[in-house]
């Protein structure tokens, strides 16, 4: 008779200790996150952009951030990934030039949340999760609307010379990503089209050296130049204002940065897919080590041509649109960088 009393003791108890415990979802939920970045903010493009996607988590989630700017410098990659781990739960970070650092850390700290923006990193534990734009789907657009312009001299200003021009920050994968697609594009116009190329050896911050390789391009009759600069491409956008001829912003929409001289902007949506990924780790779906593709069938890229100046002719608009329609339904594939030379 007392063998029943004693079971039915045991399970209240147990019970009642499950009821006291806290539920393992609100346990769960990271409290802190950071924004770690090689740059500066302040580009009014990509590292901008992922700004406003942590900004926006930290106000429907009500999770405390911080935003941690290497400005390019070497000497703080380090410390400041020590500084992350120290306080944050979740990580998004932009790793350019300090890969191997961030895969160390990774492996040190399997509890954090470690989420690498642009490129693919992966670390020994697979616990690295990398969000990887398809660039060259929008850049490939952008190469369009540059060879649609230059071959239209209905436009202000532009030549009867089929050139075009790019600016880019550095000579790295995702610039060459760019660049390949871009020159792709504007060739599926008219394969005659000269693409000229600048780049400015690392010097994403110097908006002086970007506004003065544009104008040397505008002075070797390119009328039209992509900037893929991030901070210093703005100075390719005054440079286009100053000629009086015509740029493409890059990252978020700056048509209306310099009204009725930047034709169409090619977009890096950083904080849409921080926001996409922050959600399933709040929602408990999340899975580390994951390479996470993102074009613009899932909005993470597109062109942008709207403007308060439009100078594009309706019908270039409606070409680009069709092809952009047809890069989300899959029937034009566009052919993705892998190594090739771009810079010759």
């Amino acid at each position: 008779m007392k063998k029943p009393l004693f079971i039915l003791l045991i399970v209240a108890l147990l019970l009642s200790l499950a009821a006291c415990a806290p539920a393992a979802s609100t346990q769960d939920q990271p409290k802190r996150v950071v924004y770690l970045i090689n740059g500066a903010l302040g580009d009014n493009a990509f590292y901008d952009s992922g700004k406003a996607g942590i900004d926006n988590i930290a106000r429907q989630y009500g999770v405390e951030t911080r935003t941690i700017e290497c400005n390019f410098d070497a000497g703080k990659y380090e410390p400041s990934l020590r500084a992350a781990v120290d306080f944050a739960d979740v990580i998004f970070v932009i790793s350019y030039g300090f890969e191997d650092q961030l895969k160390e850390f990774a492996d040190q700290y399997p509890n954090k949340i470690f989420v690498n923006i642009d490129t693919v990193v992966e670390n020994s534990k697979k616990t690295i999760t990398s969000v990887d734009f398809i660039e060259e789907e929008s850049a490939y657009l952008a190469g369009v609307v540059a060879g649609l312009a230059t071959l239209d001299t209905s436009i202000p200003n532009i030549n009867a010379d089929k050139i075009i021009g790019v600016v880019g920050g550095d000579v790295d994968p995702v610039v060459n990503a760019f660049i390949f697609a871009y020159e792709n594009g504007a060739k599926s116009v008219d394969p005659e089209i000269q693409v000229l190329k600048k780049s400015l050896g690392g010097a994403w911050d110097d908006s002086a050296r970007g506004k003065q390789a544009a104008l040397q391009l505008y002075d070797q009759k390119a009328d039209v130049v992509f900037q893929v600069a991030a901070a210093a491409g703005i100075g390719v956008l005054q440079a286009a204002r100053e000629r009086q001829l015509y740029a493409i912003g890059v990252d978020t929409n700056q048509n209306d940065l310099e009204p009725g001289y930047v034709i169409a902007s090619d977009i890096k949506n950083v904080g849409k897919a921080i926001e996409d990924v922050y959600k399933t780790i709040n929602d408990g779906t999340y899975q580390p080590g994951q390479v996470l593709k993102y074009g613009i069938a899932q909005g993470g890229v597109d062109i942008a041509l709207e403007a308060q100046i439009q100078v594009l002719p309706q019908s270039i608009i409606d070409q680009v649109m069709t092809l952009r329609q047809q890069i989300i339904d899959g029937s034009l594939k566009i052919e993705l960088y892998n190594n090739q030379e771009v810079w010759q």
